[in-house]
């Protein structure tokens, strides 16, 4: 079986060095980067066909192992995968009816995975969305900063205003608005560790009495333009497709009219949602994001604009994201020993391939990830949002 396999791959030019668990050994360069152990033999005859999410699944499952860094192996396994199958396209993603079970669920198992795990590899605020990179070389903890800020500009943030947090994470956003724009902010989660500590650190920043954050689904949400501002980092690409219309809805129900609506989230390469890299959406969808679906970036303006809003601004961010991304692989790399004491080998090999794969595709443009900033106009048309962008970067 390793001859036929050897045979598959002659001819590759890989800094790749391939060893059958006490057996032979394939070099397909002279001075191979990362090697690839087979532990379990009938991965061979997988091997044939090697996609991302195939190969992905050997990691985790321990069929495989991986020496070299990290970064280095998603180069040679996407590599690997395109030479011998070459870079075929993915069909078009199915749109799923997301229900509030399904939602608390998915978002449980990805987010309560445990907070001193991400605490680890995020900046200090915990942010866990797209930095702000004002130049390549800013620290993570100063991208997120910069971008907590660039949103609450975009705003147009004012004291005493009412902000919604929509997906409020661990409260980064929320606790920036609050403290240096003197807003009154409600934030809303879907995950309990996520709210636990959110509320700790709260009240330590002497912010609870601006700050109200709860356990609840964004269908849920009482009450009818009760907010000057609405945001919503990193939410949407849990909404699912068929349910776009009704989550953009509900953000318009939730603001004032005149009032901004910024929505931060993935989006998709190709404007039907379809995957690329290999399988690599698949291997996401199945053991990192459950049900999460991305939309073009015209499916979400399309959405945005049925409901009512006015879309005044778009800003791309995915080198910002791929960096972000990079950070983040870099500081989980650096404390594997210690991430290894607050979740499972398995849950451990799925976030390095996760956080190093994601930053591969950002920086190969197979998603994107935008800035959507809109507005509910008054009833005659009109808002109040400045005619230039000066004042965001002034």
């Amino acid at each position: 079986m390793f001859a036929q396999f050897s045979q598959t791959l002659a001819g590759l030019q890989l800094p790749l060095r391939v060893v059958v668990k006490g057996g032979p050994t394939l070099d397909l360069a002279d001075e191979p980067r990362v090697t690839l152990q087979i532990d379990d033999l009938s991965l061979l005859q997988d091997m044939q066909q090697p996609t991302l999410d195939k190969l992905g699944e050997a990691y985790i499952n321990r069929r495989l192992d991986i020496q070299g860094n990290i970064m280095d192996v998603i180069e040679v396994a996407d590599r690997l995968s395109k030479g011998l199958i070459g870079d075929r396209p993915s069909a078009p993603v199915e749109r799923t009816e997301h229900d509030k079970q399904m939602d608390a669920e998915a978002i449980s198992y990805h987010y309560d995975l445990s907070n001193d795990f991400y605490a680890l590899w995020l900046d200090p605020q915990m942010v866990y969305s797209c930095g702000y990179f004002h130049t390549p070389e800013d620290s993570l903890a100063a991208a997120q900063t910069q971008k907590l800020d660039h949103l609450c500009r975009k705003l147009r943030l004012k004291p005493g205003e009412r902000l919604l947090d929509v997906g409020c994470g661990w409260g980064g956003l929320a606790r920036h608005a609050a403290k240096f724009y003197g807003v009154q902010v409600h934030g809303i989660t879907l995950s309990q560790a996520q709210l636990d500590l959110a509320l700790a650190r709260n009240e330590a920043a002497g912010l609870s009495g601006q700050m109200t954050l709860e356990l609840r689904d964004y269908r849920d949400l009482p009450g009818q333009e009760d907010f000057d501002k609405v945001v919503s980092v990193g939410m949407f690409e849990h909404v699912g497709h068929a349910n776009l219309n009704q989550y953009f809805r509900v953000l318009h129900d939730q603001v004032k009219p005149g009032g901004l609506v910024m929505n931060h989230g993935i989006t998709a390469k190709y404007v039907d949602g379809r995957q690329v890299g290999q399988g690599a959406g698949k291997f996401i969808g199945r053991y990192v994001f459950p049900h999460g679906e991305l939309p073009h970036l015209s499916m979400a303006i399309a959405s945005m604009s049925e409901q009512g809003f006015e879309v005044l601004d778009v800003e791309g961010l995915r080198l910002h994201y791929a960096r972000t991304l990079e950070h983040w692989s870099h500081n989980l790399e650096q404390q594997l020993e210690q991430a290894a004491q607050y979740v499972s080998d398995k849950a451990l090999r799925i976030w390095r391939v996760y956080l190093a794969g994601c930053a591969y595709g950002f920086r190969r443009n197979w998603m994107n990830i935008h800035q959507i900033l809109a507005v509910k106009p008054m009833a005659d048309g009109s808002h109040h949002v400045p005619w230039t962008r000066d004042d965001i970067y002034r």
